[in-house]
């Protein structure tokens, strides 16, 4: 089509990626994404998450930390609109490895700006900011809330957030940043708190597992769908005007409150599994993220739909269909306080 607008995703195969290609193929678009070599060569396992958009996607390798394979592939796109969304996203891996955090978070994203400027000027540009930039900043907290990072990953995000805001005012780049809160879905990786709820729950209904080991329960978060807030990234690139945007539900839960939602779900008792471990545990806690999302209904008409406990729903149903031993089928959609069942596959 002569209008298609062309995008680029950097870390399309994560769980935001593959969310926001979606709903990008849905709206016309021709949808790149950047990917390392090795996911190329063994797609099966490193882009479960978007196995089903293959052929539908065109997939370019390259690295953070190469700046000549980020030109390259700009060069050949020339996108409309690019979507920086990879990154070290694991806050507890960033205490112990923030030489690696810094250097793909940071250094990543200004590589990727200076090549945007160089070869795409006219591309709109969206940095994948985090909650965890407002670390342990008074809550609520929104866009003029002051940044108290207690973590690398933080701090990396704040540099990145600076370094947007910087190539936005001194190079007239049209870019935004979207300071996401906490958003999950059947597709978060494994090494988050609540994916390990939702699979370590399922695992516990049906005997392949005995226990669940968490660090801080009490500490509070803003949880969301991440199918959602996908679209307040794709509504920030549509603004005459680029801008930096807190998405978020404006309600917080404690990791307690997920344990226990999800458990519920499946008519388990939580506290029957429940071992706390200091290994899980945070050098520096941030206790309570809670965002206000007053500037992105009013600006972008954006808000988020999902119910905490539809979020919670929904990754235990995945996650108890994941590992049935029937080998598959769907799972009744149990409304709150209903018991969760495996059902056969078709």
């Amino acid at each position: 089509m002569a209008n298609q607008k062309r995008a680029l995703i950097t870390g399309i195969s994560g769980q935001d990626g593959s969310y926001l290609s979606e709903l990008l193929l849905e709206k016309g678009y021709e949808v790149h994404g950047i990917v390392r070599r090795v996911a190329i060569e063994d797609p099966q396992h490193r882009l479960s998450r978007i196995h089903h958009l293959l052929g539908k996607v065109h997939l370019h390798a390259a690295s953070l930390e190469s700046y000549p394979s980020l030109m390259k592939v700009v060069a050949a796109v020339q996108p409309d609109e690019v979507y920086h969304l990879a990154a070290q996203s694991y806050v507890s891996y960033s205490f112990e490895d923030e030489f690696s955090t810094f250097e793909v978070n940071v250094n990543g994203t200004h590589y990727l700006l200076s090549t945007c400027r160089d070869l795409a000027p006219k591309a709109r540009f969206y940095f994948a900011g985090s909650s965890e930039m407002f670390g342990s900043a008074p809550a609520p907290q929104n866009e003029l809330t002051a940044f108290r990072p207690r973590s690398a990953y933080g701090i990396s995000k704040v540099a990145g957030y600076h370094l947007t805001r910087n190539y936005r005012e001194a190079y007239h780049l049209h870019a935004s940043c979207g300071m996401l809160y906490n958003h999950e879905s059947p597709r978060r990786g494994m090494e988050f708190v609540t994916r390990k709820i939702s699979s370590v729950a399922a695992q516990i209904k049906l005997g392949l597992a005995t226990e669940i080991r968490l660090g801080n329960p009490e500490a509070k978060r803003d949880w969301g769908h991440a199918r959602e807030y996908v679209e307040g990234m794709w509504r920030m690139l549509q603004q005459d005007e680029p801008d930096d945007y807190v998405i978020a539900t404006g309600e917080t839960h404690s990791v307690r409150e997920f344990l226990e939602c999800a458990f519920g779900l499946l008519g388990l008792d939580p506290y029957k599994y429940l071992v706390l471990d200091e290994r899980f545990l945070r050098p520096a806690e941030v206790d309570v993220l809670l965002g206000d999302t007053t500037k992105a209904r009013q600006r972008l008409g954006w808000s988020a739909k999902t119910t905490f406990t539809e979020l919670v729903r929904d990754m235990v149903s995945s996650d108890l269909n994941l590992y049935s031993r029937t080998g598959g089928g769907e799972i009744s959609a149990a409304p709150a306080g209903r018991v969760l069942q495996p059902t056969t596959g078709k």
